[in-house]
């Protein structure tokens, strides 16, 4: 990996997010100008939610990832965090900075004080899950969910 610079992602990157998303799940519904731009306002605004991108050198997100921080009652009152939305652009994969930007929200995580991170993926591709073990995670909790009925197939 050479030349990738991580950030929160800000005001200015909404489209080029949207973009890098398509390569996240191409299935989703193209929000309209409106619906993105109200939550993207939500999402920047949001206490202990931060955006981060990876920017190769000619300004083009790379990959993104998205890391919430919670506040906790439990473990001394120290927070944990979750991990959602990591992303590589398909022209961008296999160099480093998806793992770059995994390890720079972790790094984060930590930096807030949180006792763990947390994750999951929906992919069953054992790539991904070689992704996420390399990058120090592990699969040693049962996870699940409940989905509402139009996005059950997701």
């Amino acid at each position: 990996m050479t030349g990738l610079t991580i950030r929160p992602a800000g005001p200015a990157d909404l489209a080029a997010l949207l973009d890098l998303y398509e390569h996240l799940n191409g299935t989703d519904r193209v929000l309209s100008a409106e619906t993105s731009g109200r939550v993207w306002s939500e999402v920047l605004g949001h206490p202990g939610l931060t955006v981060l991108v990876g920017t190769v050198p000619s300004g083009e997100l790379a990959a993104s990832c998205t890391l919430v921080v919670v506040p906790n009652l439990t473990r001394a009152g120290r927070s944990y965090a979750l991990i959602e939305n990591v992303v590589t652009h398909a022209t961008h994969r296999r160099r480093g900075h998806g793992r770059a930007v995994l390890d720079a929200a972790v790094a984060a995580a930590w930096e807030a004080g949180c006792y763990k991170v947390m994750l999951l993926t929906g992919s069953t591709d054992p790539g991904t899950h070689r992704f996420y073990a390399e990058a120090g995670f592990q699969q040693s909790k049962t996870g699940y969910q409940i989905r509402q009925p139009e996005f059950q197939a997701s």
